[in-house]
């Protein structure tokens, strides 16, 4: 086995998990997607080069032969493209679906267990801290304070999410629709991506950057990906499958040729520790 600077493993067993029983309806949606990981992986967005070009412009310091740590990876959508970037990338996962989703699709890159609250790593041993779609599952209080501990001086932490394009009409209408199902407020999500969100104490100083991008899709591939959304995931499957069946009748009127141009505004905020 070859071991990652930061002591991972680049062929570890995947990762096994305790049954945990969720508490809350925040907790209950952060498990629900180990239930979808093939969903997720199969559907979800990937991410544009412009985004890892303005990680690379604002931490001013290129990916190829830096050594990330990709936190709340997932099925590793995030984590592949860093690598293919160059980077020496090791990555967090505290979900036992998705981890061996993970695995299956990415062998040779190194995946543990753990969460941004407490993160398995050891003190300055990354150049850079990433979360793509998740830091909103940690507990700032304590993923600030890790992130910070485990960066070398004049790393960086860089935090992204990809959030509708809410300007163009089609995907206006479908987040009031969603709205108006599940009690949603997409356009107020999208407003909480913001750097007082991401850490209320004020440590860090972060610059805000956005990209927009878009991808063209099948009908059944837009479904599924916000089929493999969380709010979708703990909702009743028979209000679910409704919308889904309302919402397909809509896109098929305003897409006939059953091919959706996807949107997206990439909301970057990337903070750099004291060199």
């Amino acid at each position: 086995m070859t071991p990652h600077p930061t002591g991972a493993e680049t062929t570890p067993e995947p990762p096994t998990e305790p049954p945990t029983t969720p508490t809350s309806p925040r907790t209950a949606r952060a498990h629900s997607f180990n239930t979808a990981a093939a969903q997720y992986a199969a559907n979800r967005p990937s991410y544009p080069p412009a985004l890892f070009d303005a990680i690379e412009a604002l931490a001013d310091h290129p990916l190829p032969g830096s050594r990330v740590a990709d936190i709340g990876a997932g099925t590793g959508i995030a984590t592949a493209l860093l690598h293919a970037r160059g980077a020496n990338v090791v990555a967090v996962e505290p979900g036992d679906g998705m981890a061996v989703q993970f695995r299956s699709t990415l062998p040779g890159i190194p995946i543990i267990r753990g969460t941004g609250d407490d993160l398995p790593l050891a003190d300055a041993c990354v150049d850079l801290v990433t979360y793509a779609q998740a830091w909103h599952w940690t507990d700032p209080a304590r993923s600030v304070p890790e992130a910070l501990r485990v960066l070398h001086p004049g790393g960086a932490l860089a935090l992204w999410w990809n959030t509708d394009a809410l300007d163009v009409p089609w995907i206006a209408e479908e987040a009031a629709r969603t709205e108006r199902h599940f009690g949603i407020d997409i356009a107020a999500e999208k407003r909480n991506v913001n750097a007082r969100a991401a850490d209320p104490t004020g440590r860090l100083d972060f610059t805000r950057r956005t990209v927009r991008w878009s991808r063209r899709v099948p009908v059944d591939t837009h479904l599924a990906n916000i089929g493999s959304h969380s709010v979708f995931l703990v909702n009743d499957e028979e209000h679910t499958a409704a919308f889904m069946a309302e919402e397909r009748e809509h896109l098929l009127k305003a897409f006939p040729d059953g091919i959706v141009e996807e949107v997206y505004e990439v909301v970057l905020l990337l903070a750099k520790t004291p060199a």
